[in-house]
């Protein structure tokens, strides 16, 4: 299959901008809760209805139109993800700016080329830690000529400065903006150079939610519908949900630590989630964890089997008959804990920025969280493809969305046309050249394939692919993504380009540590134990499920525990958690090198 296209399902506005869906909520249903934000001592949740969400951004709205802020200008905004930060988003729309969103973990130079690049007027940051970096590299930015900070009452300083701005006036800003126009630059985090602005317009927005929202109505449109959301909203696929939730009503709460996440979605109960696999990764490997310390790890290995062959028995028509009978008795005993650490009421979770996995796929779908698998980049307004509820395939990433086309080219890369493809990068029109040709196909950079149902299975990076000495093609995601499934890996990177046969670095994950070094009675830490038989042992078994995906030519053959971990703190690790393979592969050479020369 080298095309696939699906026909349009929704009729995609060709006026107006994505302010008009908070008037529109206003006006509809008023009272109706839109979101839901923690309350001072973190225990319970204040609703914040359409009409109070319209109120507040139209009178921030107003403090920016008083701060000169033209129509056109960007207005950067870093911060962790909470409620401020989507009123924010929205204001600035309501102004006829543009949103310039900034990781919160990002550096100060990092910080200093997209303020400069974006040639950013004004900034609204989080906290004094992100108000330092911006003073350390404010000198070199004549554009900027406004930073307020949430927790310095940047908030309220708008309000007041916008207290004598008419109504008409905003009005006449907010409407100005069209679907062709600019609606965000969104910084491509990148694993290798300085980051892209990616020009997103209100017409892409419109195009990828009108039609998500409508496939996935039974996440957007369900009754009681509501979401949790904790990724970065620097990050296009938060973003979209939040737009999504926005335009349906969906009731959405903010979530900005990673050590409260559990206790506030057992009390917000969200009916769905979405995350990136590392976090699915992640709950499965600490319940399996926590079973094995306390004395039920078998158990909880039979319930993950049961689990996976019951989701398999789905796609086969029906499971077993002792399938489903151990599946009733795990359901009581291990799986209904699992939903409740979720709060009890998700019934679907939504994963992309990394291939999730066929196993995973299936254990959570056995539980009774199915997991919506898609794919999409910054470029492409996040998903170009998805599993729906009614038209799943796991191990895929889905079929394009109504109005999308893919198409292999004829290196296998996968390239894309579709309404929701950005216009290019933000005064780069060698990159802008480069990725969309001359027919508006968007090429990825991604190596895939399309089944006969239309299906897309991504298989690696068109850079990444490996050739080895013998002239084998190796795609390492399939080994990486595998290895880094098990509970002690946190990272690993195949490498073998140019060598006689395929190795990985590995490192250990450092919460999951303590436990197994605890159980198999050792000390110290990972440094002193990256020779130790037990846990070269341990890593060995996931080396060899890794090896079960590939042909012996492109097997693992060596690793190497390296003593510390790859982090976004030490520059190998985006601040969407992708690994930076350049980055690691410069720094690690010598450690490549010792591995080919033993």
């Amino acid at each position: 299959m080298r095309e696939y296209s699906t026909p349009q399902t929704v009729d995609v506005p060709t006026t107006g901008n994505l302010t008009d869906d908070v008037v529109r909520n206003a006006a509809e249903a008023r009272d109706t809760v839109a979101f839901s934000r923690p309350t001072e001592d973190g225990s319970g949740w204040t609703d914040v209805t359409c009409g109070e969400f319209h109120d507040q951004v139209t009178a921030v709205a107003k403090g920016l139109v008083a701060s000169g802020i033209d129509p056109g200008d960007r207005v950067a905004l870093i911060s962790r993800t909470r409620y401020e930060w989507t009123l924010m988003d929205y204001a600035i729309w309501f102004a006829g700016a543009v949103t310039v969103p900034i990781y919160e973990s990002s550096s100060a130079e990092q910080i200093a080329w997209i303020l400069e690049d974006s040639g950013a007027k004004a900034v609204m940051a989080e906290d004094a830690v992100h108000l330092g970096k911006i003073a350390d590299v404010r000198g070199g930015l004549d554009a900027l000529h406004h930073v307020w900070a949430f927790g310095d009452n940047g908030i309220d300083v708008l309000v007041r400065l916008g207290a004598d701005i008419a109504d008409d006036e905003l009005e006449k800003r907010r409407t100005a903006a069209g679907p062709g126009d600019l609606a965000t630059l969104i910084y491509t985090s990148g694993t290798t150079g300085r980051p892209k602005g990616c020009m997103v317009t209100h017409g892409n927005f419109e195009t990828e939610l009108g039609v998500a929202v409508h496939e996935l109505d039974r996440l957007f449109q369900a009754d009681g519908a509501s979401t949790l959301l904790f990724l970065p909203l620097a990050h296009v696929f938060a973003r979209i949900i939040q737009i999504g939730c926005v335009k349906s009503r969906t009731r959405m709460g903010h979530s900005a630590d990673i050590k409260t996440l559990l206790p506030q979605l057992q009390t917000f109960k969200p009916t769905f989630i979405l995350a990136v696999p590392r976090v699915f990764e992640k709950v499965f490997n600490t319940a399996s964890q926590k079973a094995t310390a306390d004395g039920k790890g078998r158990i909880f290995d039979r319930a993950a089997e049961t689990a996976i062959a019951y989701s398999r028995g789905l796609d086969a028509g029906r499971p077993s008959l002792a399938v489903r009978a151990q599946h009733a008795v795990f359901s009581r005993l291990v799986y209904g804990k699992l939903r409740e650490a979720l709060g009890g009421e998700c019934a679907f979770a939504v994963s992309g920025g990394a291939p999730l996995g066929e196993r995973l796929g299936h254990f959570y779908r056995g539980i009774g969280l199915t997991v919506l698998e898609g794919y999409g980049l910054t470029e492409t307004t996040a998903a170009v493809t998805v599993n729906l509820p009614d038209a799943l395939k796991i191990g895929t990433v889905g079929r394009p969305l109504p109005g999308t086309a893919v198409r292999i080219t004829d290196d296998g890369e996968l390239a894309f046309k579709g309404g929701q493809v950005f216009i290019g990068y933000w005064q780069n029109p060698e990159a802008t050249a480069e990725a969309i040709d001359s027919d508006g196909w968007f090429h990825t950079g991604d190596v895939g394939e399309v089944d006969d149902e239309g299906f897309v299975r991504i298989t690696g990076r068109k850079k990444e692919i490996l050739v080895t000495a013998g002239g084998k093609n190796v795609a390492p995601a399939v080994l990486e993504d595998r290895v880094r499934a098990h509970a002690l890996v946190s990272q690993c990177l195949v490498v073998g380009d140019g060598q006689p046969f395929i190795a990985a670095l590995v490192t250990i994950d450092a919460e999951a540590f303590p436990a197994w070094a605890e159980q198999h009675g050792k000390t110290g830490d990972v440094a002193d134990l990256v020779d130790d038989p037990d846990l070269r042992a341990a890593i060995e078994v996931a080396i060899e499920d890794a090896n079960q995906a590939v042909s012996k030519a492109e097997s693992i053959r060596k690793f190497e525990i390296l003593p510390y971990d790859w982090t976004e703190e030490g520059g190998q690790i985006t601040p969407s958690l992708k690994l930076k393979r350049n980055v690691v592969l410069r720094e690690c050479r010598d450690e490549i090198a010792a591995l080919y020369e033993r």
